[in-house]
């Protein structure tokens, strides 16, 4: 019957001529680059328009990082049935107590030895001064001198009166980011969790699943990540200022905050904040106690990086060096200082992010390991299959023989 009479397939359809020209491998490869490229822009644009509004965005940033740190405390207080408000401002007031504190301590402590430091470093210099007569190399005094001068007169000139005035305006807007912190702050302890289902609202079903996952680990990477730093830095910063009271390096106190604040710098800041203690000794009180500086801080870092690091941290930020030395870089031009005290924690959270991507403990498709990444393992598979293809060799030529 007619009805029931196998109806031929259409002809297949001939793209037209821009179409055939973007589907071939070519026309594949320019539309995943021209992808690549938007994305660059955007990102590029995103970073630009931060760095245009670092008043604004530092301290939203920094406000973020010290409420996921204080979350649990806040939490705590709530559930022994304090006060939501109560809570959140005694929260604030211990963080802006010790910041406080460090600010303090070390105004205060520099205050009272800078007097002593400064007769110690015109001491230091002239030794430094004599010890040049016996180099090589000479350096006269008129050398000297003529050095001095000129940073005395680009002290008096009127480029370091500019760059005074530039500074003035970096205190104003360093005033100006530290009350929008502390206002954010006070709100994002206050209504984190509030604000988060609040911009959370565009999304449902499996997007607003993820999105639960990805700022849930948001918040306890940074959390886990600055308790832990700041347990890290206390013991090197008592560890070195012991090492340096006993030694009897002026600004011990000073150094010792210093040490603290530092070593939120992965890597670098602990050894760099050591290495200004080490000249502090050379200038004050001559080369060996410096040595011994330089002893304390190698053996306090190495505490650190074997002991303290793995077990406080191990779980928290799991980056290899070069990602922490390639963000420490990154973030230090983008913003300087704050910019290398907050580059490792955000590349932290947003590891973790990629980590709970498609589950609780299913990373992103891209990120998923799909073979074993260790080097051992694979040597050890090119060895075997090295033997493999050698007995297949001597088995060939065994059948050649006999044949």
């Amino acid at each position: 019957m007619p009805f029931f009479r196998d109806v031929p397939p259409p002809p297949p359809e001939t793209p037209s001529g821009v179409r055939a020209a973007w589907s071939d491998s070519m026309g594949k490869l320019a539309t995943r680059c021209l992808q690549v490229i938007i994305v660059v822009v955007l990102l590029a644009g995103i970073v630009y328009a931060s760095g245009v509004l670092s008043v604004v965005t530092i301290p939203v940033l920094l406000a973020l990082i010290i409420a996921s740190a204080m979350h649990p405390v806040v939490s705590w207080l709530r559930r022994h049935h304090f006060p939501s408000v109560f809570a959140t401002l005694t929260v604030l007031l211990g963080v802006l107590v010790v910041l406080g504190l460090v600010g303090w301590l070390i105004v205060v402590a520099v205050e009272n030895q800078f007097s002593s430091l400064q007769k110690s470093a015109i001491e230091g210099f002239q030794k430094l001064q004599d010890s040049a007569k016996d180099l090589p190399f000479s350096i006269s005094d008129g050398q000297v001198d003529s050095a001095v001068k000129t940073a005395t007169d680009f002290v008096t000139s009127a480029k370091f009166g500019s760059g005074a005035l530039a500074g003035a305006s970096a205190t104003a807007n360093f005033l100006t980011g530290l009350v929008l912190m502390i206002v954010v702050l006070f709100f994002f302890l206050k209504d984190g969790p509030r604000i988060w289902e609040f911009l959370l609202r565009p999304f449902t079903g499996e997007s607003y699943a993820r999105a639960r996952r990805v700022g849930d680990r948001v918040v306890s990477t940074l959390g886990g990540y600055v308790r832990g730093t700041a347990t890290v830095a206390a013991v090197d910063a008592i560890g070195i200022g012991v090492g340096i009271t006993i030694i009897g390096v002026p600004l011990a106190l000073p150094l010792a905050v210093v040490v603290f604040i530092t070593a939120f710098i992965p890597i670098v800041g602990a050894t760099a904040a050591g290495i200004l203690a080490a000249l502090v000794a050379l200038v004050a009180l001559g080369p060996v106690p410096a040595l011994f500086v330089i002893g304390v801080v190698v053996l306090v870092n190495q505490l650190e990086g074997n002991l303290l690091q793995p077990v406080l941290m191990g779980k928290t930020l799991r980056l290899h060096g070069l990602v922490i030395l390639v963000g420490l870089t990154a973030g230090t031009v983008l913003a300087g200082i704050t910019g290398a005290i907050m580059s490792v924690p955000l590349l932290a959270a947003a590891w973790g992010a990629i980590k709970v991507w498609d589950g609780p403990d299913t990373p992103a498709k891209p990120w998923r390991q799909k073979r074993s990444e260790d080097v051992e393992d694979h040597e050890r598979a090119n060895k075997r299959a090295k033997r493999r293809e050698k007995a297949r060799k001597a088995r060939r030529k065994q059948v050649e023989k006999a044949s």
